[in-house]
């Protein structure tokens, strides 16, 4: 009421708190200096071992699988830098159902002693991660990291034998990984007389892994992964001693090594701003302009004085005077300086011919052909983009279009959904070309697809090596390489369709000929003989093309046509596969000819006919 004191709140007494609710001592309340003493650094191998599964050991199949990768990759560089044609032998021993001895030997240069253990007992210790030069290993991660699955899973240590000439001692060495400071630990180091040695060139490596795998065949397997580096590197023989006993030789189907690469200094145009800042800190030049000329490729003396001028800057001056803000200006100017390309001798292509020799050798098709892209740069660093393809043949007609990958002659065989190659068979459009191609897919045909990516540094999506990124620019290389090996194929397919057609034409018309030509000596009272050798001329005429006779390599010997031109293509006349529907037989159940014995080439084309009408009709 009016004038009348508010009444004052009094605010209800404090409810006790459940026990449960009390604040409980727990390690939050530890000072700084406390979790200090918890602080450690961990090893990159303590860091793999916790997650293997980075590397490529997520079960025991692909674990078996990336075992003989890693030791393979490493033989066939090996041989291919000391300029040794590759004989590797694999052996796959099964010790127990879920466990076995993988071991590969090679022939090459061998190991000196002292460097067996880092080669072996170290991640992340090699020779390849600071070289721009195309190799097959890059992060001096995969051997190790093999043996050190190896160590976990069973306890066993790598056994490594190693002979670098004929006259030296061959060193047998046992050794694990201390995975707490990434080095190795020597059980057992071995001299013996080279009497002993069990390398019959003198020379070359063995190592002996034992691990927890599971060997099945089929895709993703070793026996899979051995066919597919046999086709990129038909240079190399493999031998493969299956787990069942079983042994399987690649022979190789070229005698002659690759090209060897050339190192290459880094491209400006491929650099960070932090990375330009580090190498102005570490270099040894005294002058900006010597620091471009040297420490990059492609960088002449003009290059370099336009880009300090641009930032402001002399070729003259110091390094040392070069501060952030000095060489984020320089870091500018490179972007908006004209620098060449870099240069490809770093990186080296397997070859139209090698590819389709691979291929050849491996893949029953009938129909081959490559594609070599010319050499492109991403990010500063060159590679190039290869293509090939197998159709017809002995290949499965209903199924989708086998993809094969490959980075720097290495059979890539997981991820393939998130590999560009893939990516780039899918954006393809193979219909243009004569393929069915369901929407987002590949296309439905008897066809394998080979795309092979050389590099300095090929972009892993992740340290177990099987897929590539999806770089804009390589996926384009790659897409422009599937559309020139799709143009050969359809002018192929075109041209087989065409030589059906005229089959047809000449089978009906050998049917009725006999007839017409004695009709018409009947009719007109010429000799019937000459009546049928002029409509056999006209037949020949008109169907010339089905008279093509292939070469030993499966060319077209006197054809003008562009395929018998082109070195990237390759025709094997005893597996083509049918394109057209057969013809039905003839009603007659003669050979078409009124006249016992046909003239002698007629009767070789109408049995050739006869052949390949059989042929259609099996297939």
């Amino acid at each position: 009421m009016p004038g009348m004191e508010s009444p004052t709140l009094i605010p209800p007494p404090d409810k006790p708190r459940p026990k449960s609710s009390r604040p409980r001592k727990t390690s939050r309340g530890a000072t700084a200096e406390e979790m200090s003493q918890r602080q450690r650094e961990i090893s990159v191998s303590e860091f793999f071992a916790k997650n293997r599964h980075l590397l490529g050991f997520d079960n025991p199949r692909k674990a078996l699988l990336t075992t003989v990768k890693e030791a393979v990759d490493n033989a066939l560089d090996a041989c291919e830098e000391a300029g040794i044609l590759p004989s590797i032998r694999v052996v796959l021993e099964p010790l127990s159902e879920t466990r076995f001895r993988v071991t590969v030997r090679d022939n090459g240069p061998g190991i000196v002693r002292k460097q067996i253990e880092n080669v072996f007992g170290r991640l992340l210790y090699g020779s390849k991660f600071h070289r721009l030069k195309m190799s097959r290993g890059q992060q001096g991660i995969g051997i190790s990291a093999a043996g050190m699955y190896g160590l976990m899973t069973t306890g066993r240590p790598v056994v490594i034998l190693s002979q670098i000439r004929r006259k030296d001692p061959l060193h047998e060495v046992v050794l694990k990984m201390d995975t707490s400071r990434n080095r190795a630990d020597i059980v057992s180091d071995t001299e013996r007389p080279s009497e002993e040695s069990i390398f019959a060139d003198g020379h070359g490596t063995e190592v002996a892994i034992e691990l927890e795998g599971k060997h099945l065949k089929g895709r993703q397997s070793v026996d899979e992964y051995l066919e597919q580096t046999a086709i990129a590197n038909p240079h190399a023989r493999i031998e493969f001693v299956q787990s069942s006993g079983e042994t399987v030789v690649f022979e190789r189907a070229v005698d002659e090594l690759p090209p060897e690469t050339q190192e290459i200094q880094p491209h400006p145009r491929g650099i960070e701003l932090g990375t330009l800042i580090q190498m102005l800190e570490r270099t040894d030049r005294s002058q900006l302009g010597a620091f471009f000329k040297e420490e990059f490729c492609r960088v002449g003396p003009r290059a370099a004085k336009e880009i300090c001028g641009k930032a402001g800057l002399s070729d003259r001056t110091w390094v040392k005077q070069v501060g952030h803000a000095e060489a984020e200006r320089l870091y500018n100017a490179i972007q908006e300086v004209k620098v060449p390309a870099p240069p490809t001798s770093c990186v080296q292509a397997i070859g139209t011919k090698t590819l389709l020799s691979g291929l050849l050798k491996e893949v029953k098709g009938e129909f081959y052909a490559a594609s070599t892209r010319p050499p492109s740069v991403y990010r500063g660093r060159p590679f190039i983009i290869e293509a090939a393809m197998a159709f017809g043949g002995d290949l499965p007609a209903d199924e989708p279009a086998r993809v094969i990958r490959f980075a720097n002659r290495v059979p890539l065989q997981y991820q393939q959904s998130a590999c560009s190659s893939f990516k780039a068979v899918l954006e393809t459009n193979w219909r243009n070309y004569g393929l069915t191609q369901p929407r987002g897919s590949a296309p439905v045909a008897p066809l394998v697809v080979m795309i092979h990516m050389a590099s300095v540094w090929v972009p892993f999506t992740s340290e177990s090596k099987e897929a590539i990124a999806d770089y804009d620019e390589i996926r384009k290389e790659m897409r422009l390489a599937l559309q020139e090996c799709g143009r050969k194929l359809q002018t192929y397919l075109n041209r087989r369709r065409r030589m059906a057609r005229q089959g047809e034409r000449r089978s009906a018309f050998l049917r009725y000929i006999g007839e017409i030509a004695k009709s018409c000596g009947e009719l007109t009272g010429k000799d019937a003989q000459a009546v049928y050798d002029a409509l056999m001329k006209q037949a020949e005429s008109k169907t010339a093309e089905f008279d093509l006779v292939l070469d030993d390599e499966g060319r077209v010997v006197d054809d003008g046509g562009s395929l018998a031109r082109d070195e990237g293509v390759v025709i094997v006349e005893a597996r083509q596969s049918p394109i057209l529907p057969a013809d039905g037989d003839d009603p007659d159940g003669g050979d078409g000819t009124l006249f016992g014995d046909a003239p002698p080439n007629a009767a070789k084309r109408g049995a050739r006919s006869a052949r390949k009408r059989t042929r259609r009709r099996s297939n």
